[in-house]
């Protein structure tokens, strides 16, 4: 204890005041040094963040040691200086060489440009979005998922072809691409729940698309929260859609179409309206999604 205080004692009360200040201010460079720090460090987070933040503060230490040995003439601060300029140096270069290397198959970078960069979405975060999935071909004529068969554990995206969505052997609708194929079946089901496909969907044309599987999502989903809400919001926006693409199926003279795969869409119902089988199973899939 003694010693410590001794020591503190050296530093702050017998350490030489100073007496006499400098009437002259310093360099043009030390002043330069001091705006690229204060800039620097107002970088945001991200790769492109960080190359910010790194360019900015090496050239801060770049103008401090070049200050140090000009004007100062001292030999310790132009070294520390100029290390922590080789450091901020090294680090820029490595994170411009990630960010410029990180490409992908052609399908991956025709999807990042038509949907998810004009959400602004970052090329390292879709990066992440991509190595969880793989790329899928299906052919002509060929059946993504069967009505009653196939199980939801998949949430897929269409990147080229044409889908047809029948039910019971009557169309509903067509799933265009950068639509995602199985929306409404992801979203009518919780984490821990299982189902299977309510309706047939159909290559028309020979069809590419992207498909992660549901467990492999959900884990992405809870490390990742901004990739959870940003799928959040793609999903919704897409069922939005086709929502809107039935509003012209729902009323056809005196019948009406359901699109059982959408559990929250309501239909006006009419006095003259009978309740069919298919009437019923809407019915009970509302209410079993509202439990």
């Amino acid at each position: 204890m003694e010693k410590n205080s001794s020591l503190w004692k050296n530093l702050v009360d017998e350490h030489p005041v100073c007496t006499i200040w400098k009437p002259e201010a310093e360099g043009a460079i030390y002043h330069l040094a001091s705006i690229l720090f204060v800039v620097g460090f107002m970088g945001g987070s991200g790769f492109f963040g960080l190359l910010y933040v790194f360019s900015l503060l090496g050239l801060g230490f770049l103008c401090s040691a070049v200050w140090a040995w000009v004007d100062v003439c001292a030999a310790d601060i132009f070294s520390w200086n100029f290390v922590l300029f080789i450091i901020c140096f090294m680090q820029f270069v490595h994170i411009a060489y990630q960010v410029h290397s990180i490409t992908f198959a052609r399908e991956f970078q025709v999807l990042y440009s038509s949907l998810f960069k004009p959400l602004g979405v970052a090329l390292p975060v879709f990066r992440t979005i991509a190595l969880s999935s793989e790329v899928v071909t299906l052919e002509k004529e060929h059946c993504y998922a069967m009505q009653g068969k196939t199980s939801i554990d998949r949430l897929s995206l269409l990147v080229s072809g044409r889908i047809r969505v029948t039910v019971d052997g009557e169309f509903l609708h067509y799933i265009f691409p950068f639509q995602f194929l199985d929306s409404p079946e992801w979203d009518s089901l919780r984490p821990t729940e299982e189902g299977i496909f309510q309706v047939t969907l159909t290559a028309e044309t020979d069809c590419r698309y992207v498909s992660w599987r549901r467990k492999k999502l959900y884990l992405l989903f809870a490390q990742h929260r901004y990739i959870s809400r940003l799928f959040s919001v793609l999903i919704g926006s897409d069922i939005a859609d086709k929502l809107y693409a039935l509003n012209d199926r729902v009323y056809t003279g005196k019948r009406y179409h359901y699109d059982i795969r959408l559990p929250n869409y309501y239909h006006m119902s009419s006095p003259e309206m009978s309740r069919s089988p298919l009437t019923e199973h809407f019915r009970n899939s509302r209410q079993h999604c509202n439990k």
